[in-house]
């Protein structure tokens, strides 16, 4: 799992080796420093030798000006090996979720994701510059400090060692009863993040419900979780602070006392004592940094769990060996096909499609809410792979084909139209980007949505606020369907795309599609018959089953679900979800 995530150092290997070499330097030209101190007292105070005093003072001063630049260059090179390791590593995590299909992506919520990208991102980030200065600095510090008590006074330096292992057994402790805590709480972290993000992306429903006290109210509970659980795990770690200074003063008391005791009877000089209490503080301080860096890695072993299992998820849609980078023409076929969103689900929702669709069709698909219309046409751009039988595409099986060729053929205008930031000239070239003002145009022209642009001010360089908050739902689906049409497709899916759009509008963009796009097989889920009844054959789904496929003619006559609908609606109104009489 950290193999994993390092892998992600990359050009950063040389400032990550840097740092520590640097921290051991720094901790080298600090620890001569008691040592230097214990000489002057010793040679130089005591005995009035002032060419003494001067001539270690200024190694004194050499070291500890050495360790200084030493210490800011460790920092320096820390931050940039942290920071680029944590560059690397969202780059990583993104770069892998645009790899996922739709049932991969089911598997994360968004908030779980954003989360992921950026809180865990950003402990582990803290955590490895913790790891590569203090976690070098702390244990080197604590060794030579150790080694330079034994070697001045072994009884003394005894203390030091059972101090040492005292706290070490208490901060494990510590530890382990505060890391559950840090793990509960980053799923936590997503149920924030989903409760602002639902917010914030429909904060005109929120107001014009008059719902803002319960959504404070919803988000009030979700933070206090957090803080619920961070107060816990603070309550074990907080007694890190008072065992440390009990340890550091019973320290320094016990060395005084015996060390002026040692005095006294002359096995011991005052310098050598000044310099045992000195490094005594190294080494406390020592196992404080070590207590800080130990918190640090807690907090981020959730986070490098949850982040290895984006990092480890392979989507499982994948080109194959040899694929196709041409699609022929825009002919589909269903074969046997049976299809679940879940591999243990008991029933499926797509049960035995059997369909033969020429290139050129318009083909209108029908059904009641939840009938597996938008799950049929999703098999068809390979959003979703079959679980059983096939799924063909100009005469060959979708598997064998380049997804990215397969999908710039197939164009889709999801039920959901997203527009992004940016003029409208920038969204419609997400469906070409060498795309040319005219090419924008006509396909603006076909999808009636010309008409509205040239009303703008600013044209086809209006500015699209994130959402497309500032255009209206029929013109965000219109500028959605220019934008599907500008990759000339040779299949086009329109998943109940023009629900928005007034019957008028929707009759013009159906004969621009007949005149302009003859060649293209089109799809189009709807409720309304209007928007379907003039289609070359019509799909009439019920229960994830085919339950009709025929002309409008044909259907009226043979399929009493299509009747139902159509005699509902044009006895004044309704749509597939009411069957008449209803």
């Amino acid at each position: 799992m950290l193999r994993l995530l390092l892998s992600e150092v990359k050009e950063y290997k040389k400032a990550s080796i840097a740092t520590p070499i640097c921290m051991i330097f720094e901790v080298a030209m600090e620890m001569c420093v008691p040592f230097l101190m214990a000489s002057i007292i010793d040679d130089g105070v005591e005995k009035g030798n002032m060419t003494h005093i001067y001539q270690v003072g200024i190694v004194m001063f050499i070291a500890a000006a050495l360790g200084l630049i030493a210490g800011l260059l460790g920092g320096r090179f820390g931050a940039k090996a942290s920071t680029g390791f944590a560059k690397n590593l969202r780059e990583r995590i993104f770069n892998n979720i645009q790899t996922f299909s739709f049932a991969n992506i089911d598997k994360f919520s968004t908030a779980g994701l954003i989360t992921r990208l950026t809180t865990d991102v950003t402990h582990i980030q803290m955590a490895y510059q913790m790891c590569l200065r203090m976690f070098t600095r702390a244990p080197s510090s604590l060794i030579v400090a150790m080694a330079m008590a034994f070697y001045i006074n072994k009884r003394i330096a005894s203390i030091y060692l059972i101090a040492v292992a005292l706290l070490g057994i208490a901060l494990f402790f510590i530890m382990k009863r505060a890391t559950g805590f840090f793990q509960q709480a980053f799923p936590k972290y997503d149920e924030m993040n989903a409760a602002v993000q639902e917010n914030v992306s429909a904060i005109r429903v929120v107001k014009a419900y008059v719902r803002e006290k319960e959504e404070t109210s919803k988000f009030k509970r979700t933070s206090e979780n957090i803080y619920k659980i961070f107060v816990k795990a603070e309550k074990n770690i907080i007694f890190n602070g008072p065992i440390m200074q009990l340890t550091v003063y019973s320290c320094i008391l016990l060395i005084s006392w015996l060390g002026a005791k040692m005095i006294v009877s002359n096995t011991l000089t005052t310098g050598e004592l000044m310099s045992l209490l000195a490094y005594c503080m190294n080494i406390l301080m020592s196992l404080m940094m070590l207590s800080m860096v130990f918190v640090m890695i807690t907090m981020s072993t959730a986070s490098v769990r949850r982040i290895a299992e984006v990092l480890r998820e392979t989507s499982d849609i994948t080109n194959p060996e040899n694929p196709i980078y041409e699609v022929p023409d825009g002919s589909v076929e269903f074969r046997n096909v049976n299809f679940s969103y879940k591999e243990d689900s008991e029933e499926p929702v797509l049960k035995d499609i059997n369909l033969s669709i020429k290139s050129g069709e318009t083909i209108g698909v029908m059904g009641a809410t939840g009938s597996a219309k938008t799950s049929l046409v999703n098999l068809i751009s390979r959003l979703y792979d079959v679980t059983d039988g096939e799924v063909l595409v100009g005469g060959h099986n979708v598997k064998e084909y380049d997804l990215e060729s397969l999908r710039s053929q197939v164009s889709v205008v999801l039920q959901n139209n997203v527009l992004f930031s940016g003029t409208i000239l920038d969204n419609l070239r997400w469906g070409k980007e060498d795309a040319t003002l005219e090419e924008c145009q006509e396909v603006c022209l076909q999808a009636c949505a010309d008409e509205f642009i040239q009303r703008f001010p600013d044209g086809y360089n209006t500015y699209i606020e994130q959402g497309g908050t500032n255009v209206s739902g029929g013109q965000k689906q219109r500028l959605c369907i220019a934008r599907a049409l500008l990759k000339k497709p040779k299949v086009l899916i329109l998943d109940d795309s023009t629900s928005a759009v007034d019957t008028a509008t929707d009759a013009k963009i159906r004969k621009a599609f007949a005149e302009e796009i003859p060649n293209t097989t089109k799809f189009i889920i709807a409720q309304r018959i209007s928007s379907i009844q003039n289609a070359d054959r019509i799909i009439v789904m019920d229960n994830g089953e085919v339950h009709g496929f025929g002309t409008h003619e044909e259907l009226l006559k043979n399929n009493e679900i299509y009747r139902e609908v159509y005699e509902t609606q044009t006895q004044g109104g309704g749509d597939f979800d009411e069957r008449a009489g209803e």
